[in-house]
């Protein structure tokens, strides 16, 4: 059987800040600067499944299921929502919530939640139409 890759897109606007508690307001704003101040992006995020195709069966997962993974763990955790807010491991003095630190986030909240047969492949974290950070699952 071959394997065969999935990918659902989803999108939500949230706001967020980069900033290190250890910093002053001046030192963070030099560091990350417009990013040190609260606002918002719609972000856009693939989720790339991979699985054995059984084409007389099913595909790689069934999407309804894959759907409502997907909005629990992100969607409605972050859409309309302050990242730093709504996780607490994004909260100031924990990890700083980069388009990175969230495409780990979400494989971290995923990859348990799948069902046997599909493995998460990817997460892509669009911020904007230059900027995406990716996480493929390394250790």
């Amino acid at each position: 059987m071959a394997t065969a890759y999935l990918t659902t897109i989803l999108e939500f606007t949230a706001g967020h800040r980069i900033r290190r508690a250890d910093l002053t307001p001046e030192q963070n704003a030099a560091e990350f600067g417009k990013a040190a101040a609260d606002h918002s992006h719609k972000y856009r995020v693939q989720v790339t499944v991979a699985g054995r195709l059984q084409p007389e069966k099913k595909g790689v997962i069934n999407l309804k299921e894959l759907d409502r993974i997907l909005k629990t763990e992100i969607t409605e955790r972050l859409d309309g929502k302050s990242i730093n807010e709504a996780i607490p491991e994004f909260a100031d003095g924990k990890r700083l919530a980069t388009g990175e630190a969230l495409a780990v986030y979400f494989w971290e909240r995923l990859a348990s939640r799948l069902p046997e047969g599909a493995r998460l492949h990817a997460v892509r974290v669009q911020e904007s139409d230059h900027l995406y950070s990716e996480y493929f699952g390394e250790a």
